[in-house]
Order: C-alpha cells, then sequence, then structure tokens
C-alpha cells in the first residue's frame, strides 16, 4: 500500500459556478456513477448549512474486517490492515498543508473522503462476539476522494467547484475527466425514472412477538444489573426495481432532514434520511448531537400539542437521553482536553414531518496530538444507538438480532484532508441491492419499556420509508406458493425442522421437471426414477401422492399455467416418528428462461473442473448436491457457463447441471462412468436420435475425445438438447442448427398429459 500513498495532492481549485439548477438536479446528473456520493441537508438548521456533491472518484478505500481493498487512479492493491490504521494513513498522506489553506475559502469540505462506515466496523475497535448472521457480504468501510466536489452554502445561495489534481496523473488523464464532467454539465438531464416495491410490502426479521420477547429479554438484562439500555432494532426487506436516486429524491421531498445522503456504491447503494449527527470536528472543536425520545406526529393540531408535551415532559426519555449524555461525554473525553467537554444544550425538542426528537449537544476541545481517526476510533458507533454501558450493549444487539446491522446505526459523511468532518449516524437509512430495500429501525430499551410501545415506535419511525411506495406500481408478485406435506402456502411460511437429516446431512432427493403451459414433461420418467431413489435411500415405499395433481395446483396458484416453469419436487428425511414416510415433502415452482436466452450465445462455454469426483450418491438424485454447486460456481468464476466433471481417473463423468452426448459420425455416445445418473432428458434425446438413424454406444471418454467428436451436445430437463462450443480455451464443433431442431423436436412433444397409474 505505501507505494501508492506516497505522494501529495498537486493542486486544489475553487471556482465559483452559476446556480441555474437546484442541487439535486445537479446530483441526478451523476447519480449513476459508481463513487457518486451526495450529502444533502434539508431544513434550516445549524447543522443543515452545505450540500456536497462528489463526482469522478481517483481514490477508493473498501474492505471487511481485515481485508482492504485500495485502488488509487489505475492502481489497485489488497492487502491485510486494520482499516482505521489506513484511513489514518490516508489522511496523512494527503494532509492538505497550511500553505495549501492560505487564501482557500472557509468551506466545511473540498478534498478528503466522502461514503460510509458500516456498524459492523465495531469488531475492529473491540472484541465482540459475532453470533447474528452477515447475510449481506457488503463491505464495512466505503470511502471514495473524488475529483470534482460541488459545495452549496444554502443560506448563501453560492455554489463552488472544487477541484483536485490527484497524485501521478498526468495532463491527458486531468483533461480527459474535465471533458466528462463537462459533458455531465451540459447534456441533457436524465429522463424521469421510477421505482417501485414488492405489492406485499416490507417483512421484517421479526414477528411482533418475537420482538416484544426480544424486549423482554433485555428488560431481564437491566434488572439483573447486567446493562442499562441496549438499542433494539427489526430489519424490514422488500423487493426494489428501478432507480435508487429516484427513491433518494423522492424521500428528501417528502420530509427534509439534515443528513440526507446518497452513496452510489458499484453494486449497491445506499439512501440515508437521517436526522442525527454523530459526530463533528472543526478544527480543534468537537461536537456530538446524540436523539434519544421520539413521539409520532398528531393527525391534528390538538393531538400534536399532546403528543409533544408527552415527550418533552417523559421522565423515562429524560432519563434514557441524560444515560447517553453521559455516555457521549465520556467517549470524547477520550480525545479532548481536559474539563473541555460540556453539554451546551440538553433536551432540545426537535420537529420532523412524522416525528419528535429530543436532541442534546455535547462539545470538547480536540487535544493536539489528536485526530480525526481517533476521534471515530474514541466514539464509533455512536452510544445512541448502541446503549449503555456500550460494550455490553453491543454483545446484547448481536445475541438478539438475528443479522448484522452493516450500514443501520453506521455512520456516513465527509473526513476531510483539512482536519474537519462531519458524519451522520446511519438511521432512517436503507440500503438497495441485489433486487432488494433494507432498512432497520430501532429504538432505546430501558427497563420501564414497554415491548407493545416499542414494536409500534419501530413502525412510526420507519413510516417515511414505508409510506414512500404507497400507490406505486407493484414491482413483482408476491412470494411464491409451495405445497409442503399437503398443504398450499406462502413460501415465507413453508419450514423444515434443522434437525432432520435431510437439512444436517443432505438425505434427501429431488426431481426438477420441465412445466410447459401448465403440462409436466417426462413426468412419468422423473417419478420412476424418484420412486426408485427413494426405495433405496429411504427402505421404504414411495409416498402414495397423485404428483400430477399437486403440480397442477402449484402452478396455478403461481399463475404459472401460460408460461414455462420448472418444478421441483423434494424429499428431506426428518426425524420424526409422526410422519409414515418419515420425510418432508414439497413441491416447488418458479419461471423458467432458457439458459442460452439468458447468456445470449448459440451454446455453452465448458471448463474442466479440476476436482475428480466419485461417489455412490451421484447414482441417484440426492440433496446431497455441494459438489456440483462448487463446481458450478467455479465455472462462472472462470467465465464458463459450465462444469466439466471427471472421474477419479480423468475420463469424462457429467456436467454439473448436464448430461453429455457426443455425436461422432453416425454414433452417438455416452461417458461410462462407476457413479453417475442417467437424465430423463438424455434418455429422450437418445430415443429421437436413434429415431434419425444413430447408434449409440457407451463408453470411456476422455477430454481429448470431445475435442474431437464432431457435435457436443448437453441435456437436462429444463433447457433440453443444447451445444457445447468451447471447452477451456479450445473451440468446439458445433452444428447449432442441428441442435435447436433436436431441441424443437423433443421439448414440444408434451408427454403425460394424464395422471399416472
Amino acid at each position: 500500500m505505501t507505494h501508492m500513498l506516497n505522494c501529495h495532492l498537486d493542486t486544489i481549485q475553487i471556482d465559483p459556478v452559476d446556480m441555474t439548477e437546484d442541487f439535486l438536479t445537479l446530483a441526478s446528473r451523476f447519480a449513476d456513477m459508481n463513487g457518486t456520493v451526495a450529502l444533502v441537508s434539508g431544513g434550516d438548521m445549524d447543522c443543515a448549512r452545505y450540500h456536497i456533491l462528489g463526482v469522478d472518484p481517483w481514490l477508493c478505500l473498501s474492505g471487511r474486517k481485515q481485508e482492504m481493498h485500495l485502488s488509487v487512479l489505475e492502481n489497485q492493491s489488497v492487502f491485510s490492515a486494520d482499516p482505521f490504521d489506513v484511513l489514518g494513513d490516508i489522511l496523512k498522506r494527503f494532509k492538505i498543508s497550511s500553505n495549501q489553506l492560505a487564501g482557500m475559502l472557509p468551506l466545511p469540505f473540498f478534498a478528503g473522503l466522502l461514503g460510509y462506515l458500516a456498524y459492523d466496523l465495531k469488531d475492529c475497535i473491540e472484541r465482540l462476539p459475532r453470533t447474528s448472521v452477515d447475510d449481506l457480504n457488503l463491505p464495512h468501510i466505503c470511502l471514495y476522494s473524488h475529483r470534482y466536489v460541488f459545495v452549496e452554502d444554502k443560506p448563501a445561495k453560492k455554489r463552488w467547484l472544487c477541484m483536485t489534481k490527484p497524485p501521478g496523473d498526468d495532463t491527458s488523464h486531468s483533461e480527459n475527466a474535465l471533458k466528462r464532467l463537462n459533458r455531465r454539465l451540459t447534456g441533457s438531464l436524465p429522463g424521469s425514472r421510477s421505482f417501485s416495491g414488492d405489492v406485499g410490502g416490507f417483512s421484517s426479521s421479526f414477528t411482533q412477538p418475537d420482538y416484544e420477547a426480544a424486549i423482554r429479554t433485555i428488560r431481564d438484562y437491566i434488572a439483573a444489573g447486567d446493562v442499562y439500555q441496549v438499542n433494539m432494532s427489526q430489519r424490514f426487506v422488500m423487493t426494489f426495481d428501478g432507480d435508487a436516486f429516484s427513491l433518494f429524491r423522492a424521500l428528501y421531498q417528502k420530509n427534509p432532514a439534515p443528513f440526507f445522503a446518497y452513496v452510489h456504491a458499484g453494486d449497491h447503494q445506499v439512501v440515508s434520511t437521517s436526522p442525527e449527527r454523530f459526530v463533528l470536528r472543526n478544527h480543534s472543536r468537537v461536537e456530538t448531537r446524540p436523539i434519544k425520545g421520539t413521539r409520532p406526529r398528531g393527525r391534528n393540531p390538538e393531538e400534536d400539542c399532546r403528543l409533544r408535551a408527552e415527550l418533552e415532559n417523559s421522565p423515562k426519555d429524560d432519563a434514557e437521553l441524560s444515560m447517553i449524555v453521559d455516555l457521549l461525554r465520556n467517549d470524547i473525553g477520550k480525545v479532548c482536553q481536559a474539563n473541555s467537554v460540556r453539554v451546551t444544550a440538553h433536551k432540545r425538542l426537535e420537529a420532523y414531518q412524522n416525528v419528535y426528537h429530543l436532541v442534546s449537544d455535547v462539545e470538547g476541545i480536540l487535544e493536539p496530538d489528536m485526530d480525526s481517526v481517533d476521534v471515530i476510533r474514541a466514539t464509533f458507533p455512536g452510544g445512541s444507538i448502541t446503549g449503555c454501558p456500550k460494550i455490553r450493549a453491543m454483545e446484547v444487539i448481536d445475541e438478539l438480532e438475528p443479522v448484522r446491522r452493516h450500514i443501520y446505526t453506521g455512520s456516513i459523511g465527509y473526513i476531510s484532508f483539512h482536519d474537519t468532518m462531519d458524519l451522520s449516524i446511519a438511521i432512517r437509512t436503507a440500503t438497495i441491492v441485489r433486487g432488494k430495500i433494507l432498512f432497520s429501525v430501532g429504538g432505546g430499551i430501558v427497563y420501564d419499556s414497554d415491548p407493545a410501545d416499542e414494536y409500534a415506535e419501530t413502525l412510526h419511525k420507519g413510516r417515511t420509508l414505508m409510506d414512500v411506495f404507497r400507490g406505486l406500481p407493484s414491482s413483482e408478485k408476491p412470494s411464491p406458493f409451495v405445497w409442503l406435506n399437503g398443504q398450499l402456502m406462502d413460501s415465507d411460511r413453508a419450514h423444515v425442522s434443522i434437525t432432520g437429516p435431510g437439512i444436517q446431512y443432505g438425505w434427501g432427493i429431488f426431481e426438477t421437471i420441465r412445466v410447459a403451459n401448465g403440462h409436466p414433461q417426462f413426468l412419468a420418467d422423473h417419478l420412476t426414477r424418484f420412486d426408485a431413489s427413494w426405495r433405496h435411500l429411504f427402505d421404504s415405499h414411495p409416498p402414495d401422492v397423485t404428483w400430477n395433481a399437486v403440480i397442477s395446483q402449484v402452478i396455478e396458484k403461481n399463475q404459472l399455467a401460460e408460461t414455462v416453469a420448472a418444478v421441483k419436487i423434494l424429499a428431506a428425511r426428518r426425524n420424526s416418528d409422526l410422519s409414515p414416510t418419515g420425510c418432508d415433502l414439497a413441491v416447488l415452482a418458479r419461471p423458467y428462461r432458457h439458459r442460452l436466452e439468458l447468456i445470449q450465445s448459440d451454446g455453452l462455454r465448458l471448463g474442466v473442473y479440476p476436482f475428480p469426483r466419485q461417489s455412490p450418491l451421484a447414482d441417484h438424485k440426492t440433496c446431497n448436491y455441494l459438489v456440483y454447486q462448487m463446481a458450478a460456481g467455479w465455472a462462472k468464476r472462470q467465465g464458463f457457463d459450465e462444469a466439466l466433471i471427471l472421474n477419479p481417473d480423468h475420463t469424462v463423468s457429467e456436467c454439473a447441471t448436464a448430461n453429455l452426448i457426443l455425436i461422432c459420425g453416425q454414433e452417438a455416445i455416452v461417458p461410462e462412468s462407476p457413479h453417475v445418473l442417467a437424465g430423463v432428458m438424455e434418455k429422450a434425446v437418445l430415443k429421437r436420435l436413434i429415431s434419425m438413424g444413430y447408434r449409440v454406444q457407451k463408453q470411456a471418454i476422455a477430454v481429448t475425445d470431445m475435442i474431437s467428436a464432431d457435435q457436443v451436445i448437453l441435456t437436462n430437463s429444463l433447457m433440453g438438447p443444447v451445444s457445447a462450443i468451447r471447452l477451456d480455451d479450445r473451440a468446439l464443433s458445433a452444428d447449432i442448427r442441428f441442435t435447436e431442431q433436436l431441441r424443437k423436436d423433443v421439448l414440444n412433444t408434451v408427454f403425460n398429459l394424464k395422471p399416472p397409474t
């Protein structure tokens, strides 16, 4: 890393720019670019004076735990280090000297880092247990330094463009960057973009009874003297489709707050509507503004006044805020001069569109040998959203919340190269990732907290984010329906026991069936194979189920009767004597798009999986399928469409998701393997080839035989026969028209229209 940072910023130029369009419109011009960060201040409070927009990053620091990714211009490095140490090194290397600052405008930020610090960075500060699940796998730190930063002073109605020349940047790169900027500024505005959510709405990581039970557990800890207060949250998730910045704009127009933020982090975007400052640094001055105490706004003036007075006069909320103020006084006291820390305001009431909050201001004077990273280390994460004492509160949070928080209750904002910093607490904050939107809401729990009231408070706090989706078109259908143990149900309600060997050991079997326009294809062959595996692996009679009728119910319920669907019949062993089969039985359905359509190709590219395998389980379609999943994942990472599985003697076995047929002259050759399951589609394709005059042979096949074959065909029940067009780095002979016709001949023939006897 050191060689990437052994330089200084060359030049910083600040020019006034005309305010011909509002700041959100300006930001919209860059919102689709990776690394764009917008910090937008709503309202007229003193902490909401400036808008800041960073575009075209020249430096990016991201990482999880100790694995850091640093890119500077075209140079990239991955290394192991403490993220706060790396952050400190960057700030020191690019620190703007007093000579450079001379004559500069007194702006809070013009060069430095913009982005977020996830709550999970706490594990780099304290040694804490990690018993919740990190299901997002997103960066814990994500910060950018930009070539261009727009800063707007709202009250003065002035805007500046701050331009940084990165270290080592040559003239041509700088000129090209400026051209890119001008094209964005002078080009037409992006068209109106929409966003939508799932018709089923948000689902929570908790049920209400479970959330209230967690509150009671915290009260038990408090009664035992284990902790005084814990911030408990629940996470909501929903399908999301459309433009994240349009959501950001809609939220700002609905309920502007001082610390709105938009971060385009490439594969995910963060939209924050936070009202809470975490920590401000202005050279030697340090400030934090904890929020504790919330009431919803009233539906009429009388109710609004009553709720406001209730909050202002609440002993519980007063005690809660006072407790956190003491915690934060202690935190900033670690880095501030003795006797400089003081509470400058206590129990200020702040009014927002949907809630009232109680706020306090705590200030201190930084020790001369301390810097911004020292301030963060001393205070992160903010005490107002952990609890007291902080370390034990964070342990309880991890014990009771099922998923990691990521950005929620972390921080978003700027850390400058000239000793200023302003970070918000990431509450009222949503992440858009992999077609989902998720956000968390919580509240501080003390001994006299009422579980039902605390649950209701989380809904009040999340109302702004939830309400923005009301009345919008839905992005997709509700969660699919499944058939489980004789009952049709929403998949969210479908559960099987984790103690059964079906889950613990993969002791189960399945069949995947292509259903075209409501008609299962080759169903009798699938069921014959399913029943044979059942007898062999479960040593009992197969279940007496009319699978054709069950499949029809699932297809109809999921509205898939007029399309092609992939249906899976699944049986998983369980520890129960109540079921005569001893298994959980399920039928699932999903829409199916052909693989060639998805990858927009005439054939599949094969890669030889470097780990040969042989297992007697391969004689059956078992749920012990991990080796095939690993092979498929390997192929994707290597840029292939499919993995070729070898036997221990390095002869060909099959593919991760398909059987193989080689065409050599008038012979159709299938691999001979000690353990491999003959495919239902393979059987149908061979039957068709025989009718066309081909002779079927079964023999040992080497990889070189595939290269010399006239045609390599891959088959499975969903996609039918398709051509393999490459094997590793070698092109394969492929007659695409032949395979397409073969696929039509087989797939267009609908079998098993009547229930099998």
